[in-house]
C-alpha cells in the first residue's frame, strides 16, 4: 500500500488534545493586540500575489510581540487523491488548527512561533503529479499547479502582511517541518531555496533524500534525486554554499516499511532504476545509509537519527527531539 494512503497508528497515538480556544477571523478584521487564545487565520488564494490556493496561519497566544519571530512552515499532506479542493483545504485547516493537528501545530505552540500550512491540492485527475511531495511532475506542471515551491514563497511573504495587525513581525528565513510526503517536500524545498530556510526537520522519508550532487558513480541525477538539471529546471544554479549552512534533522523509524520508490505517483521508471541501481533497492538500511553518506561527504549540516522503536510514525520521543532541534536554532 502506498505510504500516502496510510494513517499510521503511531501518529494517531501521538496527536494529543492540547486544544486551547481557537477562533477564525475573516481578514481584514484583525485586532492589533495579542489574542487571549491561539488565533487562526484563513487567507484566500491571491493569484495577483503569486499563489493560487488558500493557506492557514496559526498564531499561538504565547507568541511574543516584541521581537521578530521565525515562521514555522509545514506543508499539507492530505494522504489521498481528490479533485475537490475543499477536501485538501479541510485537511490543511486541521493541521493548523486541530482537533489534534500536525506535528507543526504542536511545535509552533511550544516554540511560541506562528505556523503556516498551505492548502495545496492533490488532484485525482493528475494522479502521478504528487503535489504534496513536490515531485518532478509538479516542477514541470503548468496552470495553477505551476511551481508550488514559488507559490509557497509568495504565501510566506504574504504572511508578513497578514500578521502585522496582530503585532507579529517575521524573520527573513523560515523553519520547515514535515513528515512522510510533507517531509519529502521540506527536503526538496530546502535544496531549491536554501537561503530561505533557517532550519529544517523531516521524517518518514522512505530512506531517500534529494542529494546535493549532480552525479553518483558517473550517473546523472536529475530532480528530485539530485541537482543534474537544477539550472534547467529553476533558471538558477544550485546554491551549495547556502545549502551547507542549513541545519537539518532527518529521521526514520527502524521499523518503517513505507517505501514510495515502487509507486508511479512518487517516481517514474527512469527515476526508479536510478534509485535501485545507485542509491539502494533496499530502503533500510542500504538506501538510508547511502544518502547519509552523501550528505556527510558534501558537508551538509545534517543530523540523522533512526528510531529503533517505531515505524512510519512519530511519538513523544521524536517530538521532544524535534522541539529541542528547533529551539537550538531560534
Amino acid at each position: 500500500m502506498p505510504y500516502h494512503i496510510r494513517q499510521p497508528r503511531a501518529m494517531r497515538i501521538f496527536i494529543v488534545s492540547l486544544l486551547a480556544g481557537l477562533f477564525f477571523l475573516q481578514l481584514p478584521t484583525l485586532a492589533a493586540v495579542p489574542a487571549p487564545t491561539d488565533t487562526v487565520l484563513r487567507v484566500e488564494a491571491n493569484p495577483a500575489k503569486g499563489f493560487h490556493y488558500a493557506y492557514f496561519l496559526m498564531v499561538p497566544k504565547k507568541a511574543p510581540r516584541q521581537q521578530p519571530l521565525y515562521l514555522l512552515v509545514e506543508t499539507n499532506n492530505t494522504g489521498k487523491l481528490n479533485d475537490t479542493l475543499a477536501v485538501h483545504e479541510r485537511a490543511a485547516r486541521i493541521m493548523a488548527a486541530g482537533p489534534g493537528g500536525a506535528l507543526g501545530r504542536h511545535l509552533a505552540k511550544n516554540l511560541g512561533v506562528p505556523l503556516l500550512v498551505p492548502a495545496f491540492p492533490r488532484p485525482a485527475e493528475q494522479g502521478n503529479t504528487y503535489t504534496h511531495a513536490l515531485d518532478k511532475d509538479v516542477m514541470h506542471a503548468g496552470g495553477t499547479l505551476k511551481r508550488l515551491d514559488l507559490q509557497l514563497l509568495r504565501m510566506i511573504e504574504d504572511a508578513r502582511t497578514q500578521l502585522q495587525p496582530l503585532g507579529i513581525a517575521l524573520q527573513p528565513q523560515v523553519l520547515l517541518n514535515g513528515f512522510s510526503a510533507s517531509g519529502t517536500f521540506a527536503n526538496r524545498f530546502t535544496l531549491l531555496h536554501p537561503e530561505r530556510v533557517r532550519a529544517v526537520a523531516g521524517g518518514g522519508l522512505n530512506g531517500l533524500l534529494m542529494l546535493p550532487v549532480a552525479k553518483v558513480q558517473g550517473a546523472a541525477l536529475p530532480y528530485p534525486l539530485g541537482t543534474a538539471d537544477f539550472k534547467q529546471l529553476t533558471g538558477t544554479r544550485f546554491n551549495a554554499r547556502a545549502y551547507r549552512a542549513v541545519p537539518q534533522f532527518l529521521y526514520m523509524g527502524a521499523l518503517d516499511d513505507n517505501d514510495a520508490a515502487p509507486f508511479d505517483d512518487a517516481y517514474d521508471n527512469a527515476e526508479r532504476q536510478l534509485i535501485y541501481r545507485y542509491l539502494g533497492e533496499k530502503m533500510q538500511p542500504d538506501r538510508w545509509a547511502f544518502c547519509q553518506q552523501v550528505y556527510t561527504q558534501e558537508q551538509a549540516k545534517a543530523t540523522f537519527k533512526t528510531y529503533s522503536h517505531i515505524g512510519h510514525g512519530t511519538d513523544m520521543v521524536v517530538f521532544n527531539d524535534l522541539l529541542a532541534f528547533f529551539k537550538a536554532h531560534l
